[in-house]
């Protein structure tokens, strides 16, 4: 099993895509990317963090490559958009890949030439060494399908 660590917004829809995926045996929501050691929703949302909400994914990679993944998260959300996704604004909803090998760094920069021949506008989304990873509280891990909805929130899927 290997991992890979995402933004791409509010933690939640994210993580129900991922959920979806043949190879992904689990995913956890949570905040990485800042200076404060064991963040709250509360801190993360007061924007003074620097955490990004995220999603951690073990996943399989004999069933699902790490460029598959990169492939569902270039295209369930909006690149371009800087520090927001849908009516969520703040660093906390930035657009970030958290990479930890050589190799998921180089496969993140190449799918994201390659996405950005799909986007009128500069993609902005941070590719960045990974750290630390915080889990969310509880309550926010596996939001929508604890809730019996498979609504999404802010993300969906672009050809």
């Amino acid at each position: 099993m290997e991992k890979a660590v995402f933004a791409a917004g509010c933690f939640w829809g994210v993580e129900a895509i991922f959920q979806e995926l043949d190879g992904v045996a689990e995913t956890t929501v949570g905040y990485t990317g800042g200076h404060t050691d064991d963040p709250t929703y509360k801190e993360v949302c007061k924007d003074t963090t620097g955490h990004a909400e995220a999603i951690e994914i073990v996943y399989d990679p004999h069933k699902i490559t790490y460029e598959q993944l990169l492939d569902y998260f270039w295209r369930l959300h909006d690149p371009t958009t800087l520090n927001r996704q849908g009516p969520d604004v703040g660093t906390q909803y930035r657009s970030a890949v958290f990479y930890y090998s050589g190799e998921q760094k180089a496969a993140a920069e190449k799918l994201k030439d390659e996405s950005q021949k799909k986007w009128k506008k500069p993609i902005v989304t941070e590719i960045v060494r990974g750290g630390k990873f915080y889990p969310a509280e509880q309550y926010h891990q596996d939001y929508f399908k604890n809730r019996g909805t498979e609504h999404f929130g802010c993300h969906f899927l672009r050809d």
